[in-house]
This record gives structure tokens, C-alpha cells and sequence, in this order.
């Protein structure tokens, strides 16, 4: 999509219904880190003030990080509630990352500070004591769910920062953990560490070669 398109979507339409119906509390939740190979899954739940606006909000992925990293800061400041969720990469192998996303998912809700009346999830659905709506591209259709986006998305690249500090050879501090040309390169020269996940494709296949 173009900047020209994005900037063109009704971001609040979901927001608008739910406050036109009297809801005041509501909050936007989304994931990151379902494809990397390396580390946990992140999830943040944040409820924004009524009626917020800030201009170039949309999905972490299509912001620059210099920019993620001012909104986060922005959020940060301005949201009413914020909740994080982290499952491990052990808790991924053990229950898959579909499963783990939802833990993680429903573990940001109830870590934050104050109860949504309303939960907007990007693509997922999860059954939760609060009514919820799923939303397919949910962090560009919704500003609650970008918001989420920017916070989770910084929130785990820091971790991958500070693995990247620890374990330098695989350039976490680039490639986030995902299966890049470089980082599938390291694990073929440096083998793998403990925050691999054991059950992904290419760390399998290395467990499985170097087991005979």
C-alpha cells in the first residue's frame, strides 16, 4: 500500500460504532513475533484516550523505526492502559506458536492497568470474559490496534537488542530473529543457542543433522 492509501483509511470506524454504543474503555491488542526463529512472542493490549489522534499512527511494520520508537515514547505518555504479554520460545515449542500467541494475547489484557470494556484483536479471536471484535489487517483498520503494533514491536526489538549483545555472530540487532540469509548462515556456522525455538523449520532441521 501506499503512504497516499494508508493515509486515506478510516482507522477510527471501529472505535467511532463502539463509542457511539457507549463504550468509553477500549482497547486494541496485537502480536509480534510469530515468525522469527529465535526468542518469544510479544503482545500488547493499549487503550487510548477518546477520540485520539496522532498523525502517521498505523502498523509498526510500515513505520520507520526512528519513528516507532517516538510513537512508542508518544504512547507510552498518552495511553490510559497498557499491558504486555511474553511467551517464551519453550513455551512455543511446547503448545505452538498459534496457541502461545493467544496466551500472550489474553496474558496483555489482564497486565493492563485498567479493564477494557471492549477489546479490538488484530486477527485472532480469543474468548475472553470481554466482548471482543477480530479485525483482519486490524493494525492498519484500527489507531488501538497500530497503537498495540508500536508498542509490542518496540518492546521486542529491544529484547532482540539485547540478545544481539550476548550473541553477536547472528545479527539479531538486524534481522529481529527472523530466518534471514545471514542469521540461517550463523546457525550453520555457530550452531544454535537455548532462545532458538526448537519446533521452527530451519532449527529443527539443524537439531535433526547434528543429532546423528
Amino acid at each position: 500500500m501506499t503512504k497516499k492509501e494508508i493515509e486515506s483509511i478510516d482507522n477510527y470506524k471501529y472505535e467511532r460504532e463502539l463509542i457511539d454504543s457507549g463504550v468509553k474503555l477500549i482497547a486494541g491488542v496485537d502480536e509480534v513475533g510469530r515468525g522469527p526463529l529465535v526468542g518469544p512472542v510479544v503482545t500488547a493490549c493499549v487503550i487510548l484516550p477518546l477520540n485520539y489522534k496522532l498523525d502517521g499512527l498505523t502498523d509498526s511494520k510500515k513505520i520507520s523505526e526512528k519513528k516507532r520508537d517516538m510513537f512508542f515514547d508518544i504512547i507510552k505518555k498518552d495511553a490510559l492502559g497498557i499491558g504486555i504479554g511474553i511467551v517464551s520460545e519453550k513455551k512455543i515449542d511446547e503448545i505452538n506458536i498459534y496457541e502461545a500467541t493467544k496466551v500472550a494475547m489474553k496474558e496483555a489484557i489482564s497486565n493492563c492497568n485498567i479493564k477494557p470494556e471492549h477489546v479490538l484483536i488484530d486477527a485472532m479471536k480469543l474468548d475472553l470474559d470481554i466482548p471482543s471484535t477480530s479485525i483482519i489487517k486490524g493494525d492498519l483498520l484500527s489507531l488501538s490496534i497500530s497503537a498495540a503494533s508500536i508498542i509490542a514491536k518496540v518492546t521486542r526489538d529491544r529484547m532482540m537488542y539485547e540478545l544481539d549483545e550476548k550473541y553477536p555472530m547472528y545479527n539479531f540487532k538486524k534481522n529481529k530473529g527472523y530466518p534471514t540469509k545471514d542469521h540461517l548462515e550463523a546457525i550453520k556456522e555457530y550452531g544454535i543457542i537455548d532462545e532458538h525455538r526448537k519446533s521452527y523449520g530451519p532449527v529443527k532441521k539443524y537439531l535433526e543433522e547434528n543429532s546423528k
